[in-house]
């Protein structure tokens, strides 16, 4: 099966590196114009030079997704160079790990403003045109840790389980607009974030998984592609597991 894309414009958050630089790569292999947001000018914009000289179609735009205000302000820019953005992938994350007892209130809200509430923040800012459109895609990264839960991650966590809900109830207000919403939970996958866990610990991990290995960030961008194509038009509301076994 081809998957087929049609003139589309998306936006990949967290695009400058791991997963996000995987999918928005993956997108722009099949001819999409991938618009590459992170907080840093230099990681993403690496990314959409690299896209331009491999023959595809990109450009970086730096904002801190944390930021409503920056947010806003980038959305309205894009809307005015662009009219529409078919897809929108969220995929901007941080970790700040800790038990709750430990806790910052500073580090809950850092976490829960850029994973979650930068969703909400763009998704309102680029969501009426594609309405008008009846045509769209969004995709929200999430994680097995907002399914099953992680000691030490209460605030990474929550939030990703709120992409969860935050996708259903989407989904369900959108449906009629011939707009999709789902999630892609990936599992424990070889980026800069898992790096930090130590070889050790990544190898116990390893046990744990049904393939016995870590993911690539390109299995996620795998699964994002073919649900940003024409072929998924039928799939919303779904959260769709990349973990490579481990969490069955």
């Amino acid at each position: 099966m081809k998957l087929t894309f049609e003139n589309k414009t998306a936006l990949v958050t967290g695009a400058g590196r791991g997963i996000g630089k995987a999918i928005a790569e993956s997108l722009a292999a099949e001819g999409i114009f991938v618009i590459c947001l992170s907080r840093s000018e230099s990681s993403c914009g690496a990314v959409a030079e690299a896209i331009n000289a491999s023959g595809g179609k990109a450009k970086a735009i730096a904002v801190d997704v944390a930021n409503a205000e920056a947010v806003q302000a980038a959305c309205a820019e894009l809307l005015k160079e662009f009219g529409n953005i078919d897809i929108i992938v969220n995929n901007a994350g941080i970790t700040k790990d800790n038990l709750a007892l430990r806790m910052s209130t500073e580090d809950w809200n850092a976490v829960v403003d850029t994973n979650l509430s930068s969703c909400f923040h763009i998704v309102k800012g680029l969501l009426r045109p594609m309405t008008k459109k009846r045509s769209g895609r969004i995709i929200n990264i999430t994680s097995v840790s907002g399914i099953s839960g992680n000691a030490g991650q209460l605030n990474y966590s929550a939030a990703k389980a709120g992409m969860i809900g935050f996708t259903k109830s989407l989904a369900k207000e959108i449906g009629s607009r011939s707009i999709t919403v789902n999630a892609v939970a990936p599992g424990f996958t070889k980026t800069d974030m898992t790096a930090k866990l130590g070889d050790d610990m990544l190898k116990e991990v390893e046990k744990h998984v049904a393939l016995k290995r870590l993911g690539e960030p390109e299995d996620i961008a795998n699964m994002v592609t073919f649900l940003c194509s024409d072929q998924a038009s039928y799939v919303t509301g779904q959260v769709f597991t990349v973990d490579g076994g481990l969490a069955i």
